[in-house]
């Protein structure tokens, strides 16, 4: 069972044994970040530090000013956490020590585009703008969105790529210092609080027949009891259905079911017209088409119709490959990620018998997360756990 290990540039970079550490749990491929969003990340074995800030989504690479030159929305290259072609040269050591090399993008996550050009960013019911969370609705930001996909995705000696949030953004995004827990949302809340009310999404509302205004009023409405501490309804799309109202539901869905489709539509086959033949396009996705985040949420029967497979959350458990499973085809890529890092609540010492069971449920390759963030002990777990799928 092939698999491959999480990486960021900059735990390799600096680091004359990381490549060959990695080589060495046994996995045959790693998915280095090519386009990364902000964060703050331990490296526990690096010789020259220990935690590397990320300030903001940045490509890790030089962009291609003739891509980019004149247009509002273009990427942000990194600062001093990733210099120059980091990407380039993490994955000429990877190369070197033996391993595959694709590449992780992230796309519709991106806090300082929203901090910078507001009206990109996702808009509440209440007036509220997510700055982290672009809206994938407006057209600037799709064309630049598709443009990133496929300039970040095909870097020199990758294989394959893997789009992370290719979809909705919403509401829950653990932004620094998250202050949102205090009222549990549920399912239902948090599609309700994701909802975009951008002029674009406005404009979409009205043709599935819905007035704008009454139905950002009517998601008010429908969140007032949550805030006074009334449980959050059914959980699901039921749920949803019960506080809006069936017909409102269903023509949010509508709307945000098509834009993220065609979304997606459009990135895979700009990667793909960049790409050399042979180099494999998987999404990060969640089966339940109305979720939103990092693993967008998609249709399976069309996603695999469209992308060569997906990279699905297991950490919880391998049920989410159930859908993907029954629409999977000869040589569908279906990938189980896996937490294998302690304290992120990751279980690398059960690794095998996790593996098996996403097998057994359909998986036919596994994610490791995160090969730079795991401590000594958790990478033997790692190496023990792959040599008991042998």
């Amino acid at each position: 069972m092939k698999a491959s290990a999480f990486v960021y540039p900059w735990d390799v970079n600096g680091d004359p044994d990381a490549a060959r550490r990695i080589a060495d749990l046994g996995v045959g491929q790693v998915t280095l970040a090519a386009a990364y969003h902000s964060t703050r990340a331990l490296t526990p074995r690096h010789p020259r530090h220990r935690v590397v800030t990320a300030e903001h989504a940045a490509v890790l690479y030089p962009p291609d000013e003739r891509r980019w030159a004149d247009r509002a929305i273009r990427p942000y290259p990194a600062g001093d956490w990733a210099p120059g072609d980091a990407f380039g040269a993490a994955a000429g050591s990877l190369a070197d020590a033996g391993l595959e090399v694709h590449t992780w993008v992230v796309l519709a996550h991106n806090s300082r585009l929203g901090a910078e050009l507001p009206r990109t960013s996702v808009v509440n019911a209440y007036g509220d703008r997510y700055p982290w969370a672009p809206c994938v609705a407006r057209s600037a930001t799709r064309a630049y969105l598709v443009d990133l996909a496929a300039e970040a995705a095909v870097r020199p000696g990758a294989r394959g790529t893997e789009l992370e949030s290719l979809g909705w953004y919403g509401l829950a995004h653990l932004h620094a210092h998250d202050k949102t827990g205090g009222v549990a949302l549920g399912d239902a809340g948090q599609y309700l609080m994701s909802l975009c009310f951008c002029p674009d999404c406005r404009a979409g509302y009205g043709g599935q027949g819905q007035d704008p205004d009454e139905l950002a009023a009517a998601v008010r409405e429908a969140l007032e009891p949550v805030w006074r501490g009334a449980a959050a309804s059914d959980g699901g799309w039921a749920g949803v259905a019960k506080l809006l109202g069936e017909s409102r539901a269903e023509a949010t869905r509508a709307w945000r079911d098509t834009t993220a489709r065609t979304l997606q539509e459009a990135a895979v086959a700009a990667v793909r017209a960049a790409a050399p033949a042979g180099f494999r396009v998987l999404l990060h996705a969640d089966p339940v088409s109305y979720h939103c985040g990092a693993n967008a949420g998609v249709d399976p029967a069309h996603i695999l119709s469209v992308a060569d497979g997906v990279v699905v959350p297991c950490t919880g458990g391998p049920g989410l490959l159930t859908p993907f499973a029954e629409h999977a085809r000869d040589g569908t890529v279906l990938a189980a990620n896996l937490t294998v890092v302690s304290g992120m609540g990751g279980s690398p010492h059960t690794l095998a018998s996790d593996a098996a069971r996403a097998r057994d449920l359909g998986a036919t390759e596994l994610r490791l997360y995160h090969a730079g963030l795991a401590s000594d002990a958790d990478l033997a777990a790692v190496r023990e756990g792959l040599r008991g799928l042998e």
